[in-house]
């Protein structure tokens, strides 16, 4: 599991540093879809590695991370999103971005939100990086906190790291 990860950040690393103009926008471009909560759809799927089918129009990158952010679950429930979402959507932490919740079966309830939302896709990103040089939960949370503290909206009410 470690390899795949290392791989997926690696890939989703240089797509980002390449493709950063065609990261997914701010909240204001919202869209509607069919199956709604909170102003986004959700997907069950039976494990982590079945990614849910509206990613299929999505680009590689956005796939990417979300693979990412299904096998990085507990980093990124640590980590606040500076988003808005979690007023707008009421979601407690970067994960809520990408996952809903994981099933005592392994299923996922994924959530679309990431896919419209480039600080959501930024802030997994760096954090699961950031974990795989070393640095522990609670230094990420430092630095995730510093960094968008300023410009950007009200951060999730997430827990501390323990």
């Amino acid at each position: 599991m470690k390899i795949k990860l290392s791989l997926l950040l690696i890939i989703t690393t240089l797509l980002i540093s390449a493709c950063g103009s065609k990261q997914a926008d701010n909240h204001a471009e919202h869209s509607d879809g069919d199956v709604h909560i909170h102003g986004d759809i959700q997907e069950l799927t039976a494990s982590v590695d079945v990614l849910p089918t509206f990613l299929e129009h999505q680009t590689e990158e956005i796939r990417t991370v979300y693979a990412i952010a299904g096998l990085a679950a507990d980093i990124l429930e640590w980590m606040p999103c500076y988003c808005g979402c979690g007023e707008s959507a009421g979601h407690e932490s970067n994960l809520n971005c990408f996952i809903k919740e994981v099933n005592a079966d392994g299923s996922i309830l994924w959530d679309d939100h990431g896919t419209r939302c480039g600080v959501c896709l930024q802030i997994a990103v760096e954090s699961v990086s950031m974990k795989k040089d070393g640095k522990s939960l609670q230094e990420i949370r430092s630095y995730i906190d510093d960094k968008y503290k300023s410009g950007y909206a009200k951060p999730t009410d997430t827990k501390l790291p323990i």
